[in-house]
């Protein structure tokens, strides 16, 4: 039978009411991804800037722009990161258990942040080097938030509102991206004020002065900001109480912890003659068949449809600066200054995270208690797709001038749909279906086989999305399959993920034990449930 303690502990988190904490929860786990975004993002506001200041050549009649695997390289390196640190992390958040390694990644961000800045050399090969060593790291520390934030959240909350609490947690991303777009507004806004440069057309050298190294080394360094702000209170969070209950097998503890940041007070001790173990059934291992059994299935739905969104999310995202020059809603490069095509390629991300991504989080963290995972993640593969077709099928039309803005509107319904939809729900659920003891493995496998699609989608469609005619495609870069074909690839893609949806549960207003099977005696020992003190 299952302890009684335990059961009682468990039944009173998922029927505890909505508090302080859970939102004190939200903002220290969601400082993380507002990090991560930032940092991610921002790499994306200042790579022409880069291509400048270290790849000009003289007498070109275009600006410098990175040669194509400095491009892929500055771009792509912290997603691989971001992929070993979410396996790495993930694993040993179940081992060693999630507060004793949250704290690490954190640090992690600050100094590889800081690094990314700092990143001097004699040559632009060697400071380019020395950016990717550091955004490396900078991504094995963003991995790692992924699996913990969402776990920790997940395992705080009550079951009415999990979905919300772990959706605002990710919704964070939101403030992130756009915190990137009016940092870098500011910072050349200040420059271009103070140190007046002419357009590059006008002279070629003067407009990207000396002082534009400064910039980027500046925006990137202000990403170690949140997360220092936030170093200390991630640190004071105890241990979630159902890995020290479930995992760690110490409902004495977990009671303890659970009386101090949440005020619900259990009953712990085991009564004569139970086990410690909830069930014995339950004990098999991350490899073994019964988990492949029970789970082999759900973790294929989860780790899939997080690869196929991030293809398309990261190939748009990293490189919407291409999408938008590509039909002229930004302006030739040649006619401006390097300051005024930072601004105005922030000013452009900055309207698209604002009208279409942070809305799209937020009608997530609003709704998904109320018509589910599984609903919201079919809607939007299914908007996505359709406005991924409608953008590509009459592709000409959408690069005239007077269509511009209609192409942007159904650019960003694209991103409010993947926020309101697979981009949010495939972070939430893998946090809800898998055990307690490989909760933190099972996320961090799925998010790892995301950032696999984010690195396809953001080296990928670099080269894909070049022109099919060898005289207009950038220096350094192949004939790709054009803009058109890349948009009617990724709706393609899209499809594919509503397909795979199929294999994902529902776990909305399910207590985590019962969606795992975890504790399958739960409702036969207390059919009634538990009253809340």
């Amino acid at each position: 039978m299952a302890a009684k303690g335990q059961v009682d502990l468990l039944l009173k988190l998922d029927q505890a009411k909505t508090q302080l904490y859970h939102f004190k929860a939200v903002i220290i786990s969601g400082m993380g991804f507002f990090t991560d975004a930032y940092d991610l993002f921002c790499i994306s506001l200042v790579t022409k800037l880069l291509g400048r200041i270290y790849y000009q050549v003289e007498g070109s009649p275009k600006p410098g722009i990175l040669p194509p695997n400095v491009a892929a390289a500055v771009n792509g390196v912290a997603l691989c990161g971001t992929l070993a640190g979410q396996l790495f992390f993930g694993w040993l958040g179940d081992k060693l258990g999630r507060k004793h390694v949250f704290g690490i990644t954190l640090l992690l961000m600050m100094i590889s942040s800081i690094g990314s800045g700092l990143s001097f050399g004699s040559s632009p090969k060697t400071v380019m080097a020395t950016l990717c060593f550091f955004r490396f790291w900078l991504g094995f520390g963003i991995g790692g938030d992924y699996p913990l934030s969402a776990t920790i959240m997940a395992e705080y909350s009550n079951k009415k509102t999990r979905g919300a609490f772990i959706a605002a947690v990710f919704a964070m991303q939101g403030f992130g991206i756009l915190a990137g777009g009016i940092v870098a507004m500011a910072v050349s806004a200040t420059f271009s004020a103070v140190y007046k440069a002419p357009a590059y057309s006008v002279d070629p050298i003067g407009s990207t002065g000396p002082q534009a190294d400064y910039v980027w080394r500046i925006i990137l360094m202000l990403g170690a900001l949140p997360a220092a702000l936030t170093y200390y209170w991630r640190m004071k969070m105890p241990e979630t109480p159902r890995y020290t209950a479930l995992v760690a097998k110490n409902a004495e503890k977990a009671s303890r912890d659970m009386s101090k940041v949440m005020g619900i007070e259990v009953q712990a001790q085991e009564e004569a003659g139970e086990e410690k173990v909830i069930n014995k059934s339950n004990s098999f291992g991350l490899l073994s068949e019964e988990f492949l059994r029970r789970h082999g299935l759900h973790l294929l739905g989860t780790a899939s449809t997080w690869f196929l969104v991030d293809i398309a999310y990261y190939s748009q995202n990293l490189f919407q600066k291409d999408i938008f020059s590509a039909v002229g809603w930004l302006p030739r490069a040649n006619t401006m200054n390097a300051m005024e095509e930072l601004f105005k390629i922030a000013k452009a991300q900055f309207l698209i995270a604002l009208c279409g991504t942070v809305p799209g989080y937020w009608f997530t963290v609003f709704l998904i208690d109320y018509i589910g995972r599984f609903t919201i993640q079919l809607i939007g593969f299914f908007f996505m797709t359709v406005f991924m077709f409608v953008l590509a099928i009459p592709y000409h039309h959408w690069t005239l001038k007077e269509n511009n803005i209609g192409f942007v509107v159904i650019y960003g319904l694209t991103f409010f749909f993947a926020n309101f939809g697979p981009n949010s729900t495939t972070f939430i659920v893998p946090a809800e279906i898998f055990p307690a003891r490989f909760r933190s493995t099972c996320h961090g496998i799925s998010a790892a086989a995301g950032k696999a699609g984010a690195i396809i989608g953001a080296f990928g469609f670099l080269y894909a999305a070049q022109n099919q005619d060898r005289s207009k495609v950038d220096p350094g870069y192949p004939a790709g399959i054009g803009m058109k074909n890349s948009l009617m690839v990724l709706g393609m893609v899209n499809v594919l993920g509503f397909l795979l949806t199929f294999l994902v549960p529902e776990p909305k207003g399910r207590s985590l034990e019962e969606i795992s099977g975890e504790n399958e005696e739960v409702d036969q020992a207390h059919p009634t449930g538990v009253e809340i003190v």
